[in-house]
C-alpha cells in the first residue's frame, strides 16, 4: 500500500457571497482507501475541487504527493469524441503509428516516451472493467463515445485516470449509473489500486471496502478507522451516549428549576414574616433593621446560587443537545395508497421496446419489484412504456433528475398543485411529516438542496390527489447523501401500493422489501427472485 498522504493545513475557503465552507481546516487523508461522507451541502464536492486546483483557498495550503487523478460525476464528453481521445492517448497513438510506419521524428519519440505499450494497457484495462474490448484489438480505441451507455462512459473515465498512473485518485460518486456487474468490476479495480483513494459516495457496497472513513461535518473532518459499517457503529454508540447526556441534563434542569421555585417560596415566607415583625414592632427598630439587611443579603446569595445552578444546568443541556445529530425521520400514514392481493395493476403483453427486447409484464397487488439489467438495455425506456400504456391504478413516476417541480413556486405551492382539493392547513400538516415545517414549506423549489429536493418530490408524489397506488422509481438513490437515502426508505416503508424500482443498490432493495426481482435482457424479462 502506498504511503501517499494528502495534507490540508489551515485550509480556509468561502464562496464569493461570504458563505464559509472551511475555516482553518487541518487534516491528513491517507494512505489507503478513504470514504469521504457527509450530508449534501457539507462541502464534499467543494473539497475535491480544492484538491484538484479548480478552486483556490483564501488561506492555507494543500499538499498532494505525486500525480493526482480525479473521476468526476460529469465527464463532459462530446458525442463525436473517440475512446482514445477520452483516454488522453490519441496523440501518443499517432506518434506510435508514425514511428511504426518509418515516418516518425524526434518529437514522436518524445511524445511516446516510455509508453510503447499504451494501446495494449488501455485495452486490457477496458476489458477488466467489462467494456467488451477484446484483448489485443487496439482498433476499438477508435470507437466513438456516443456508442457507449452512461455507465460505460463512467468506466471509460476511470480507465483514463488509471492510465495516467496517479499516486492519489479522487472518485466522485463513481458507481452512479453503473449496473451490478459494472459496480463489482469497479470495486475490484479500485481495490487493486496501490495509491491513496479518496471516494465520495453513497454506495454502501463501495464504502464497505474502504480502509477508513472521513466524515465532513460543520466545516471539519473527523477520521474513523475501519469501513462504513464500523463508522455507523461508532456514530450510533456516540449518539446513544449523547442522548443519555441530554436525558440527564434535562432531569438536572427540572431539578434546579424545582429547587429555585421552592427557594423563592421559602424566601417569600421569610419576607412576609419579617414584614409582620416590623409592623408589630415587637423588637427594637435598630435590631429589626440589622436583621432585615442580613436577611436580604442571605436571600440574595441563596437566590443567586440557585439561579446560577439553573443557568449552568441549562448550558449543559444545550451542550449535550449539540452533540445529538438531527435524525428527524419521515413518518407518514398513506392508507389511500393501499392495494389488495390480486388487484390488477399492470398488464403488458409482448410490448416491443425501441432497444430491442419484447416485454410481457403482469403486476397484481402490492408487489415490490426490482427492475435490473445491464446499462443501456432499456430499463428507463420500460418505465416510460409502462406509463404510456396507462396502468390500471393511479400512478406516479419519480425520475432520476427529480425534475418534476415548477422551480419558481414554493414547496407548498408545488404540492398544492397536485392536491387541489386539499385545504391549505391539511397540506402544511402533511408536509410537516416530510420534515417541511413552518417556513421550510415556503422555500422556492429552485433553492432546495439535494436531500430537500428528494423529500419535496416524495411529498408531491405521495400526497397527490388521487393518491398513487403504483410508484415507478428510476435510480432513486443516485446523488443522495446517506440521510436522504434513509428518508427515501422511510417514506417507501409507508407506501402500501405497488413499486417498480430501477436500482443497482442491493442494500436499498433489501430495505424496501422487494418481493420480485426482474432482469431485463435482450430476450425480455427474466425472474431472478430465487437467485
Amino acid at each position: 500500500m502506498s504511503s501517499s498522504v494528502v495534507s490540508l493545513s489551515d485550509l480556509t475557503f468561502a464562496w464569493p457571497d461570504g458563505t464559509p465552507v472551511f475555516d482553518g481546516l487541518d487534516t491528513q487523508l491517507g494512505p489507503g482507501h478513504i470514504g469521504l461522507v457527509g450530508n449534501n451541502g457539507a462541502g464534499k464536492s467543494t473539497l475535491l475541487r480544492l484538491l484538484t486546483g479548480e478552486l483556490r483557498p483564501q488561506r492555507g495550503s494543500i499538499s498532494v504527493p505525486g500525480r493526482l487523478g480525479c473521476l468526476r460525476q460529469d465527464l463532459g464528453l462530446a458525442a463525436g469524441q473517440r475512446v482514445d481521445e477520452v483516454l488522453g492517448i490519441a496523440e501518443i497513438r499517432k506518434a506510435l503509428h508514425r514511428i511504426e510506419s518509418g515516418d516518425g521524428g524526434e518529437s514522436d519519440f518524445e511524445s511516446v516516451g516510455a509508453a510503447w505499450d499504451i494501446e495494449e494497457r488501455a485495452v486490457a484495462l477496458l476489458g477488466r472493467l467489462g467494456l467488451h474490448y477484446v484483448a489485443g484489438d487496439v482498433a476499438q480505441l477508435d470507437r466513438r463515445v456516443d456508442t457507449l451507455s452512461g455507465g460505460e462512459t463512467v468506466l471509460l473515465g476511470l480507465v483514463a485516470e488509471l492510465l495516467r498512473e496517479p499516486e492519489v485518485l479522487l472518485l466522485d460518486e463513481p458507481t452512479n449509473n453503473l449496473d451490478e456487474v459494472a459496480r463489482t468490476r469497479l470495486y475490484e479495480v479500485v481495490g487493486q489500486f496501490s495509491g491513496t483513494v479518496l471516494t465520495v459516495s453513497h454506495d454502501r457496497g463501495l464504502l464497505a471496502l474502504v480502509d477508513s472513513v472521513a466524515e465532513l461535518r460543520q466545516g471539519g473532518i473527523r477520521l474513523f478507522g475501519g469501513n462504513f459499517a464500523e463508522y455507523e457503529r461508532m456514530i450510533e454508540a456516540e449518539q446513544e451516549a449523547a442522548r443519555a447526556l441530554v436525558r440527564d441534563a434535562r432531569s438536572d434542569v427540572r431539578k434546579q428549576s424545582r429547587e429555585l421555585v421552592e427557594t423563592r417560596i421559602k424566601l417569600d415566607r421569610r419576607r412576609r414574616y419579617g414584614q409582620k415583625m416590623w409592623d408589630t414592632k415587637r423588637e427594637p427598630k435598630i435590631v429589626m433593621g440589622n436583621r432585615k439587611r442580613a436577611a436580604e443579603v442571605s436571600a440574595g446569595k441563596l437566590r443567586n446560587n440557585h439561579i446560577g445552578k439553573l443557568q449552568e444546568a441549562q448550558e449543559q443541556l444545550t451542550q449535550a443537545q449539540e452533540k445529538v445529530r438531527d435524525d428527524r425521520e419521515i413518518r407518514v400514514d398513506l392508507p389511500d395508497t393501499r392495494l389488495y392481493p390480486g388487484q390488477e395493476v399492470i398488464d403488458l403483453r409482448e410490448v416491443e421496446l425501441a432497444c430491442g427486447p419484447r416485454v410481457t409484464l403482469k403486476v397484481t397487488g402490492p408487489e415490490r419489484i426490482a427492475l435490473t439489467g445491464r446499462n443501456g438495455i432499456g430499463k428507463t425506456t420500460l418505465l416510460h412504456r409502462i406509463r404510456a400504456e396507462s396502468p390500471k391504478v393511479p400512478w406516479k413516476l419519480l425520475p432520476q433528475r427529480l425534475d418534476i417541480f415548477d422551480e419558481s413556486l414554493s414547496v407548498f405551492e408545488n404540492v398544492a398543485a397536485t392536491a387541489p382539493h386539499a385545504a391549505p392547513e391539511q397540506i402544511r400538516a402533511r408536509l410537516a411529516r416530510f420534515l417541511f415545517r413552518g417556513g421550510e414549506a415556503d422555500v422556492l423549489a429552485g433553492a432546495l438542496s439535494g436531500g430537500e429536493r428528494l423529500r419535496a418530490a416524495l411529498a408531491m408524489l405521495l400526497l397527490a390527489d388521487p393518491a398513487p397506488r403504483l410508484l415507478l422509481l428510476d435510480e432513486p438513490t443516485n446523488n443522495l447523501d446517506l440521510p436522504s437515502l434513509e428518508h427515501l426508505t422511510e417514506a417507501l416503508a409507508s407506501f402500501q401500493g405497488a413499486l417498480i424500482v430501477v436500482s443497482h443498490d442491493p442494500r436499498f432493495l433489501d430495505e424496501i422489501g422487494v418481493t420480485r426481482r426482474l432482469e431485463l435482457t435482450p430476450e425480455g424479462l427474466v425472474d431472478r427472485l430465487g437467485e
